[in-house]
């Protein structure tokens, strides 16, 4: 049966209403808010948008940093039968101001002075809205409303007004608008519908055999349709506990503190964790070093025999209880059932890592067009294996086009694209099949595995079809790298831009390339670092057809970043960005 986000978030309030729903930390101390609370401020927020002058179907901007006040807007804006639009706080103004102006928001939520900077900049050029409200602060500015100015506002509007506005709403009305990052152009505006969402997350919660007692911490951006079913609309269907994350910077310490029973994180936070934990373990004195080494290659084997179902190796248990275990409470992940990658492609290097720790790591492949997640892998025998995404989400439907690409669907396809028809007819095809954009595989089992982006597919000059994410997963497997970005498309041979782990750069310059540089910069200048990681690149070139190998490289001095606009706020690389900025360097590899 088909429901609203308001009928499953109801049917939770009522079961579980003295519960723990939400915690954030405030001066040092985790506060709580119960579902009861929660429901409660869901409900005055909403009344205060009407107040402040919302219209049905128009949209509410949400700018700001994971918090309860994120959440709160998000459900107040769709009760109120408004569609919330995440920006990501990374976003400039000129950014802001086209998903603002697109989406036509009465109303844009702000975390702070500095977010309203942004909104001050640009209010000008934005006809629609009409009021803005801090989430934290205030600012004597007309229009522009403290978090505390809510049950005033929400005075002016009756509990029966928002009755009729909940009401009024079906199950496949558009709910929310999910602003995908703009790799390629305009970020385009994915029309996501309360049952998309309900039906997606129900199947979610039971492939996991989810319960109420979950604890999941909140972190990655919630413009992203990832973090948002995960910690916002997973959670208000089950009454599970959702914390907040204080900082990315500060993710390692809160994750000691939550002990989350999930923990989902893109390609790059997966990395981080890794490149901290080999720079821990070069500090290890030679005995612990060799017990390590001895652990992890138990922890591999036994990775790869439990996906089999095959018996674990022997003394598994012993290098379980001696090191993987310890690990696992060192990070905060010693309760934690499932570990999952998600958003972009993932180093197999990385996979393997964490596998031989203990942690078997799924993927998941999605799309904000999907709802979030086209396939689910569990971490049982014959359920997921190291390397591919899974299978399709139950009840759903995926194959392969002719020309390689991965094509599904089902209830977790979305509505279409707000105001652009055209993009709309691209994606969804006249038999309701989804047109990815991915090139991929499906094996035997009905696994995916995702090839490539059918747009980033190089052709060379001599008519090679090349996949520069299969070659990149490669290359960073070399340990001291941190990106990898493949050029080729039409021409003669193929080339790479590398980027450094800062935190391994001095260790490996000094023991193993004999250089004596301490930082990117000077590495990328010093011939000797240089020399080292062309061996690295030769033993890669002799695993490659010859069409593939990479004939010469550039090391950069700086890390590709969000801030340099070279990574999407979820760290996809932006090719077309990546290939302007650094044209110089690329140039002088075909001169």
């Amino acid at each position: 049966m088909k429901t609203t986000i308001m009928e499953a978030m109801k049917s939770t309030v009522d079961k579980f209403g003295n519960k723990v729903a939400l915690k954030t930390k405030i001066n040092g101390e985790w506060t709580e808010m119960t579902w009861n609370e929660y429901y409660n401020q869901v409900r005055t927020t909403a009344r205060a948008f009407i107040g402040l002058g919302l219209e049905v179907g128009n949209a509410i901007s949400i700018l700001g940093n994971n918090c309860p006040q994120w959440f709160i807007s998000d459900l107040a804006g769709i009760f109120a039968g408004g569609v919330p639009g995440g920006i990501y706080t990374t976003n400039s103004p000129e950014q802001c101001q086209y998903i603002a102006e697109h989406s036509e928001a009465n109303i844009a939520v702000v975390e702070n002075a500095e977010q309203l900077a942004k909104f001050k900049e640009i209010r000008g050029n934005l006809p629609d809205l009409k009021a803005i409200i801090l989430m934290n602060g205030s600012d004597p500015d007309e229009n522009i409303y403290s978090w505390d100015d809510r049950p005033k506002l929400a005075e002016k509007v009756s509990e029966d007004e928002l009755n009729e506005r909940i009401k009024a709403q079906k199950p496949d009305d558009t709910c929310t608008l999910i602003y995908t990052s703009g790799t390629t152009g305009n970020p385009k505006g994915v029309m996501i519908s309360h049952d998309n969402l309900t039906w997606v997350v129900r199947q979610l919660l039971d492939i996991l055999d989810a319960t109420d007692e979950e604890q999941i911490i909140s972190y990655l951006p919630l413009s992203h349709i990832a973090e948002q079913a995960v910690s916002l609309h997973g959670p208000y269907t089950l009454g599970c506990t959702v914390w907040f994350a204080e900082s990315i910077d500060k993710l390692g310490d809160n994750l000691a503190e939550v002990r989350p029973t999930v923990f989902v994180g893109v390609p790059r936070v997966w990395e981080k964790i890794q490149a901290k934990m080999m720079a821990a373990g070069a500090q290890n004195p030679p005995l612990k070093k060799k017990i390590a080494a001895w652990a992890r290659g138990k922890g591999l084997a036994g990775g790869y025999a439990h996906q089999k179902g095959e018996p674990m190796p022997f003394l598994y248990g012993l290098a379980d209880k001696l090191v993987f275990s310890k690990v696992r409470e060192k990070l905060g992940l010693d309760r934690c059932r499932f570990f999952v990658s998600t958003a972009a492609p993932i180093a197999m290097d990385t996979l393997e890592f964490f596998l031989s720790l203990g942690f078997p790591m799924t993927e998941v492949y999605g799309m904000s067009e999907c709802t979030g997640p086209g396939t689910a892998s569990l971490p049982e025998p014959f359920k997921y294996e190291t390397g591919w995404a899974g299978p399709a989400v139950p009840g759903t439907e995926m194959k392969i086009a002719e020309d390689g690409e991965v094509l599904m669907r089902g209830r977790h396809i979305f509505k279409g694209y707000f105001k652009n028809e055209a993009a709309t007819k691209e994606s969804i095809d006249a038999n309701g099949w989804l047109h990815s954009g991915d090139v991929g595989i499906i094996d035997d089992r009905g696994f995916l595995k995702i090839t490539d982006r059918k747009k980033e597919l190089i052709i060379t000059a001599g008519g090679e079809n090349i996949s520069p994410q299969v070659l990149e997963g490669k290359l960073k497997a070399i340990p001291v790298l941190s990106q990898a970005v493949v050029i080729g498309d039409k021409r003669k041979y193929m080339t790479a831009l590398f980027t450094l782990d800062p935190e391994k750069i001095e260790q490996v310059a000094a023991d193993e390339a004999g250089s004596p540089a301490k930082n990117s910069a000077a590495a990328s200048k010093c011939k000797k670092f240089n020399a080292f990681i062309q061996g690295k690149v030769d033993e890669i070139n002799k695993t490659l057809a010859r069409v593939q190998t990479i004939k010469k490289f550039v090391i950069l001095p700086q890390e590709l970043s969000i801030e340099g606009e070279e990574l999407t706020p979820t760290m996809k690389l932006k090719r077309r960005i990546v290939n302007e900025k650094y044209a110089k360097e690329i140039e002088s590899m075909y001169a």
